[in-house]
């Protein structure tokens, strides 16, 4: 997550200009380092296909299929099993599977299009455009009204209803109309807490039929999913060809027992869903194509910044720490819920964005690691088939590679002026060219003349004769260290830049550090 730029060349080479020009978008994006990196997370492929198998077996899933996403494209497809148990059909690559709550996120990409055509604010009430909700018996008398925000944040206030949920994609619009007029009980005050609702996404996929003025699988299909070349994605089971649907089927008594095909209705928008693995893939690597943030004209029928928007935590919903005693090791999962996709940080990961899809007769994942560009999609015909924890693994693997790793970021051309500037101290504190670095705070939070003294010593201590060793290392486009080895120790720089034009250093760290020492940032749990 940190760029590595060499300088050493550069650093006495160049005059240094009095003035940088303006820092705003002079840095360039994100990018990998590895030009080979394909090829080697595609060492893992064939371990990744065992677990897959494996997993499939284990928990009897009579069939599977799942693919692997670098890059924006689909490198690794794999399929097991069989689709429909009568004819003994085997899964293939164009089988499509019903994909359950992993419906959330398109439903939120048509909310933000509707938000970004200036059609609705995610502030507005949600009664504006659903008019069966305006009598609502609020939580509490100082209790605000549930807006499109909290729908699509899961912080609506309405109870989790996943069991019941489940069982609702058959309602009519009628039907649906009349849960609403009848009331819908509050567990919590909106706003106040994350609780997982499939109510509240039927309501959102309501409100894109009402502002649209189109049927909301009619919207999907030509707003989103024909764009982006997702020709084999429905709402509707009826629509997939008889060769090609995967029967869903739940285990009891150890016996297989098929899964009635619910129709489409009210309650699609929450996890109506069907899908292929290479339409999933389409998905994902639309999704990651948001990442990094960049100038390049965007493609897509929405924006790169509203996709991000979407793959951030809007509403935090915990985190959870475990310690393995017996390996010495911590895991974390923080995080929450974006826009229909949940947002988490672990221990490895910083970003990882993914949701699941569960319902009688299938489960479903998707999980990415924006930062990385890969994702895993996978898919099942076994009702709440669990695919976490395979996925980890598969993940795993792919690190293991060696070529699981993150874009670095670019420094801004100011970042390495400033830089200089400061090196240039250490020879001669008073050069008026290595002046005028300094922020107006610099100086006032630490007076000049105790700074001065205090990395002079640190430098005689050191042994003198300091030159920068290795690269630098951006942070990010206005922050950044560096290594400078001295005759009898190293020492380690870090600046940030203030948000000025011109950005001058407004925090200056010098710290010892040992010879063998990695110069990187710290890990998330230590």
């Amino acid at each position: 997550m940190i760029r590595r730029i060499l300088l050493t060349s550069l650093l006495f080479a160049a005059p240094l200009a009095a003035q940088p020009p303006a820092t705003s978008s002079l840095a360039e994006p994100a990018q990998f380092e590895n030009p080979d990196r394909l090829a080697q997370l595609s060492t893992a492929f064939p371990e990744i296909d065992r677990m897959m198998r494996e997993f499939a077996e284990r928990s009897r899933v009579p069939g599977i299929a799942y693919g692997i996403v670098v890059d924006g494209r689909l490198a690794h497809v794999g399929t097991a099993g069989i689709r429909e148990l009568r004819s003994r059909a085997p899964v293939d690559t164009g089988s499509v599977f019903r994909i359950a709550s992993m419906t959330k996120s398109f439903t939120a990409v048509a909310i933000l299009q509707l938000r970004d055509e200036g059609k609705l604010s995610l502030d507005d009430p949600a009664e504006r455009y659903v008019p069966e909700l305006a009598a609502l018996h609020p939580a509490t008398l100082d209790a605000p009204k549930v807006t499109i925000r909290h729908l699509l944040t899961h912080s609506a206030g309405f109870p989790e209803d996943n069991p019941w949920g489940d069982q609702q994609l058959a309602a009519t619009d009628a039907e649906m109309s009349a849960m609403m007029r009848d009331g819908i009980p509050f567990s919590t005050a909106p706003g106040t807490a994350y609780e997982y609702s499939n109510f509240g996404f039927a309501i959102l996929g309501r409100i894109v039929a009402n502002v649209s003025g189109m049927p909301y699988p009619r919207y999907i299909t030509e707003r989103v999913l024909r764009p982006l070349g997702m020709n084999s994605t429905t709402l509707e089971a009826r629509a997939v060809p008889a060769g090609r649907l995967a029967h869903g089927y739940r285990l009891r008594d150890s016996a297989w027992i098929e899964e009635p095909a619910l129709p489409d209705g009210a309650f699609g928008p929450m996890g109506g869903m069907l899908t292929s693995v290479s339409d999933l893939s389409r998905w994902v690597a639309f999704m990651l194509d948001a990442w990094p943030p960049r100038s390049d004209p965007a493609r897509g029928p929405l924006s790169r910044a509203s996709l991000r928007e979407m793959q951030q935590v809007a509403r935090f919903s915990g985190a959870v720490v475990v310690r393995d005693t017996a390996a010495g090791t911590v895991s974390l999962s923080a995080g929450g819920y974006g826009y229909g996709l949940g947002v988490r940080q672990t221990c490895l990961y910083r970003m990882v964005v993914s949701h699941s899809g569960g319902l009688p007769g299938y489960g479903s994942l998707m999980r990415w690691l924006p930062e990385y560009g890969v994702g895993i999609v996978a898919m099942g015909n076994l009702t709440y088939t669990g695919w976490s924890g395979v996925t980890d693994r598969a993940i795993a693997a792919l690190a293991r590679t060696g070529g699981l790793q993150p874009r670095v970021p670019d420094a801004a051309p100011v970042l390495i002026m400033r830089q200089q500037q400061v090196i240039r101290l250490l020879t001669n504190w008073d050069d008026p060219v290595a002046r005028g670095f300094e922020a107006m705070n610099l100086f006032l939070d630490e007076p000049e003349e105790r700074r001065r003294a205090f990395i002079q010593r640190l430098v005689a201590e050191a042994g003198g004769g300091c030159r920068q060793e290795g690269d630098f290392l951006a942070e990010n486009a206005l922050r950044g260290s560096w290594r400078m080895r001295c005759r009898d120790g190293d020492l380690r720089f870090a600046i940030t830049l203030a948000p000025t034009e011109p950005a001058r250093v407004q925090y200056l760290d010098v710290a010892r550090m040992g010879r063998d020492e990695r110069l990187e940032a710290p890990p998330a749990c230590r």
